[in-house]
């Protein structure tokens, strides 16, 4: 039997640079989807289940996973458009893109970080090598490399000395025993204000949400519970997270399977996760705590179905006050339970979506392949 399509395994970066898109969402569908096509399957989710997430044939799923085990997180742009012949040859391509990705500074300039004017200029007297290219072709050059103006940002590795026992952990429970596997996360904040998104419109005239930054409500935490095996969704809002709202859900997780059956948990290491109360709670009730490693929350099998619920309950939303907002989003849940096993339906939504936008997708997980001996 061949074994099952997953995408490799993550590092500390791939899973949190793919963790923001989903959750925060993105200016281009398509790496939107993408996104969350590989967090689920790093979360151990199968291709059926991933399908059924993001509205997509399983076959389209495969192929997105079987890309980015090839080239990384460069699948989610990918290239679908051709051109004229390139006049630079391959190695001053990659002289140009070495250049543009180093600090001036360490070549002797006088000055932080490359404008296009100031990189032309430098290429057409580089030592050793001239390089004439015009601005828009430069600038057309890099966004191909996947190269493009960024904030610097501050990075972390996962310092936990047991990060591949713990995901070897978590991905062998949700491949061998799923029906008793379960996720828990806190989803948030949620705050009142009105939020944009996308809907359907004559062009020209999109629908409108009032421009309002006042936030006198307060948030809620949307305390979410997610069945592997079931492919289930539940969850309550709370005010704030805390060890008491933690056991609370953590016991809904338990009366899912009433039977006693040993039941394993994917939660992350949020203090309020990992205190006495919720051990002691854990042994006495045959639940086993599966924490991912630190900073790879994205190992979480209910990240990825976060982004659905931002995408269809949150954005291009205004609702009133937080009891609309929570109505609201159990009302989605229950639909999302009722519906997330019915194939005509979800093939009726895939049609219409695959209309919609851009059908591409990839997922992401998994491990490296064994290298032969």
């Amino acid at each position: 039997m061949a074994a099952p399509v997953r995408v490799r395994r993550l590092t500390d970066q791939e899973g949190q640079r793919l963790q923001r898109i989903v959750r925060r969402g993105t200016t281009s569908t398509v790496r939107y989807r993408r996104a969350m096509m590989l967090l689920a399957s790093a979360g151990g989710n199968s291709v059926p289940v991933i399908a059924r997430l993001v509205a997509a044939d399983e076959d389209t799923v495969r192929d997105v996973i079987h890309r980015f085990n090839e080239t990384g997180l460069a699948c989610l742009d990918p290239r679908w458009a051709g051109g004229r012949p390139r006049l630079l040859r391959p190695d001053d391509e990659d002289f140009v893109v070495a250049t543009a990705t180093a600090r001036p500074a360490r070549l002797g300039l006088p000055f932080t970080h490359w404008s296009l004017r100031k990189l032309v200029a430098y290429l057409r007297r580089a030592p050793g090598r001239v390089i004439r290219i015009g601005r828009e072709t430069l600038r057309a050059l890099l966004a191909r490399r996947g190269v493009s103006v960024q904030r610097t940002k501050t990075w972390k590795e996962s310092p936990d000395p047991a990060r591949e026992v713990k995901l070897d952990r978590i991905e062998r429970v949700c491949a061998q025993t799923p029906d008793r596997v379960f996720a828990f996360d806190e989803f948030g904040p949620l705050g009142i204000r009105p939020t944009g998104g996308v809907c359907w419109a004559e062009r020209g005239r999109p629908q409108r949400v009032a421009a309002s930054y006042h936030r006198t409500q307060g948030v809620t935490y949307f305390h979410g519970c997610y069945s592997v095996g079931e492919d289930r969704l539940w969850g309550v809002n709370r005010r704030r997270k805390g060890t008491g709202n933690t056991l609370a859900a953590l016991r809904s997780i338990r009366a899912a399977r009433p039977d006693g059956a040993p039941i394993c948990i994917v939660l992350d290491n949020l203090s309020a996760h990992t205190g006495t109360r919720i051990r002691s709670w854990a042994r006495r009730n045959r639940a086993e705590l599966c924490f991912t490693p630190t900073y790879a929350s994205w190992a979480n099998p209910i990240e990825a179905h976060f982004g659905a619920l931002r995408q269809f309950t949150i954005a291009n939303s205004e609702h009133p006050n937080h009891t609309v907002q929570t109505r609201a989003l159990h009302d989605y849940l229950a639909w999302r339970n009722a519906h997330a096993r019915h194939p005509d339906v979800l093939a009726a939504q895939r049609r219409e979506r695959a209309r919609i936008r851009s059908e591409r997708h990839i997922r992401w997980g998994g491990r490296p392949l064994p290298t032969a001996a």
